[in-house]
């Protein structure tokens, strides 16, 4: 039995029989309030475009007028921080209405980890609000299918190369739809580009910033004076045999590899230099120019692809081609486990597997963007429980208010949304667009929703309040004296009001996390059961067990064991579970460990 508010009792009688969850309601007051963290069954994607998906919220709300605040129309200019001049600076396209992104991808030998995640996710939410936007936006991310570490992997499990990477190509494709990030436009490999990858290193030597040493090329950093300029690095910073041991046939041991000449046993391409495949850093430049062009709007990933990774590949693409230029560089920070960056090389990393056994994809993703994209955050389970907590609440909230209002789908009300209501909604438009075009700010956009949330309750309450009012003023035959009373006061919300106002915040929230990523493809109802799945696992327990737990606190509470009740209900709250008593029983709800 739902443990939602119970609201008008002829609204109740008339609900169609749904499953029994078990929900039970938080007043916003116990919603913990987020930290900002300072440097410092599944969801799968429904396959919309940020427009589709938006649409497809707000057309779960009944035919009510409800201003739509889903327009860019009145979004601030767009504002992103420059890794390369190290400012915020206003984004202006390359060509006006289009937007080229290139974003680095994985290399596909295991199962990605939540560092991943953190980059995948900050850049889907700059996909949709560039869309949002109205951009065009042509987003290419790519896979690293041939890499030293995937060889040796593959060799390790007696498998292809070719096996290993697309496996670990599709496992990634599930983890990041289950975290709702769209897909790219283009997600080119490294295998299929070899041809553009050679054209581009061929033009590297033509260039005579390149050099070819048995087989291998190099790239000579002496012979580009921009060298660093993205990193803002001295040469002298870059210590040679850091990483490998240096080979003393480079004319430089700064030098980096172009191509590799092939070892046996070793997949490989022919090539003007014989037989080999291609570094590191090469293919991302070839592959960018490939589908976006030489000069193209913004190039993203981790901080740590800085250097050496962006800075090589901006030295390799001027190099070939002097006109080449990203107009933005952004990076994303890092996910940290006890003040280090979490790494597989480290071996201090969670898959984002491991994550989503024990928290709902979403509660992963709303983590995640807790923290602006700029800065590291710190993983703790503390965290995860309150961004679980939150998405919980939000969910619940919409729930609640969908419950409501679409008893009300057949009726025509033509009462505008109230004042106070509307008020709410255009200002928490407003400030949506500032802080997303103000560099995504992310952290503001979610505490943002908070007093929307707060205004659906309060709503609620009252029309729960009024309908017992008009109740019991029917019973005791007093209509008349109360209309009295109330001609004299100053005029009260109906249950129109309320009706229009749910619909009217409803819609903004729907909207907002549409736009966010957060806004769940399947209903609520089943996002909310899956949430409370997680909690039962993350305690330990089943819904039989927890169910024998709760009896026995009512046994106790009816034999005045207050002690013993008291003690039942403790130690649930620190495995994450709390009670509520309802007129109807005790239920239950996920909540943050005590």
């Amino acid at each position: 039995m739902s443990a939602r508010f119970s609201l008008l009792s002829p609204l109740l009688a008339a609900l169609p029989p749904r499953v029994p969850l078990g929900f039970a309601r938080r007043p916003f007051s116990c919603i913990p309030r987020m930290a900002e963290v300072t440097p410092a069954p599944t969801t799968l994607l429904s396959g919309l475009t940020v427009a589709e998906d938006t649409a497809a919220a707000e057309t779960a709300l009944p035919s009510v007028s409800v201003v739509p605040t889903t327009t860019a129309e009145g979004a601030p200019p767009l504002q992103l921080f420059n890794s390369m001049t190290k400012k915020k600076e206003l984004f202006v396209p390359r060509v006006e209405g289009k937007v080229g992104m290139y974003v680095c991808g994985v290399t596909p030998y295991d199962f990605s980890h939540v560092g991943h995640a953190r980059a995948y996710v900050a850049f889907d939410v700059l996909y949709r609000y560039l869309k949002f936007l109205g951009y065009e936006v042509k987003y290419v991310r790519n896979f690293t299918d041939i890499d030293d570490k995937i060889i040796k992997r593959a060799n390790q499990n007696g498998e292809t190369v070719t096996s290993l990477s697309s496996r670990f190509i599709n496992e990634f494709l599930a983890d990041v739809a289950e975290l709702q990030c769209l897909p790219p436009s283009d997600e080119p490999r490294v295998t299929e580009h070899i041809e553009h990858i050679i054209e581009l290193i061929t033009e590297i030597i033509k260039n005579d910033k390149g050099y070819v040493v048995d087989g291998d090329v190099y790239f000579s950093v002496d012979r580009f004076p921009e060298y660093l300029s993205l990193s803002g690095r001295k040469l002298d910073d870059n210590l040679a045999g850091s990483r490998v041991a240096v080979d003393p046939r480079k004319q430089n041991p700064k030098d980096f590899a172009l191509w590799k000449a092939a070892k046996e046993g070793e997949p490989f391409w022919e090539s003007p230099w014989g037989h080999g495949r291609p570094g590191w850093h090469i293919e991302c430049s070839a592959m960018s120019a490939h589908y976006l062009g030489h000069v193209f709007d913004i190039h993203g990933g981790g901080k740590d692809l800085i250097f050496p990774h962006h800075e090589n590949e901006l030295a390799q693409s001027r190099a070939a081609y002097p006109e080449s230029e990203v107009k933005c560089w952004m990076h994303n920070g890092f996910i940290n486990i006890d003040d280090q960056k979490m790494s597989k090389s480290v071996n201090n990393f969670f898959t984002i597997r491991d994550i989503i056994t024990l928290y709902h994809p979403l509660a992963l993703r709303f983590f995640l963007m807790r923290t602006h994209y700029k800065s590291d955050v710190n993983h703790s389970d503390k965290a995860l429980e309150i961004a679980s907590d939150r998405v919980y609440y939000i969910y619940q909230t919409l729930y609640d208010c969908d419950e409501v209002v679409s008893l009300h789908g057949q009726e025509n009300i033509s009462v505008p949304v109230p004042a106070e209501e509307q008020k709410l909604v255009d200002d928490h438009n407003k400030a949506f667009l500032e802080s997303m075009s103000d560099d995504l700010r992310t952290t503001d956009v979610l505490d943002g929703f908070m007093e929307l949330l707060k205004a659906i309750n309060s709503n609620l309450n009252d029309l729960k309040k009024l309908q017992q009012k008009l109740e019991q003023q029917k019973k005791k035959q007093q209509q008349q004296k109360k209309q009295q009373q109330q001609k004299q006061q100053k005029p009260q919300k109906q249950p129109e009001d309320h009706i229009q106002a749910l619909a009217a915040l409803s819609a903004e929230v729907k909207s907002k996390l549409s736009i966010l990523g957060l806004m769940p493809p399947s209903p609520l109802a089943e996002v909310l059961e899956q949430l409370k799945l997680k909690a039962l696992s993350r305690a330990g327990l089943t819904e039989e067990s927890l169910q024998e737990q709760i009896e026995q606190r009512v046994a106790a509470r009816n034999n005045k064991q207050f002690d013993v009740s008291d003690q039942i209900r403790k130690d649930l709250v620190s495995k994450g579970i709390a009670l509520m008593d309802e007129p109807t029983g005790t239920v239950w709800r996920p909540c943050e460990r005590e």
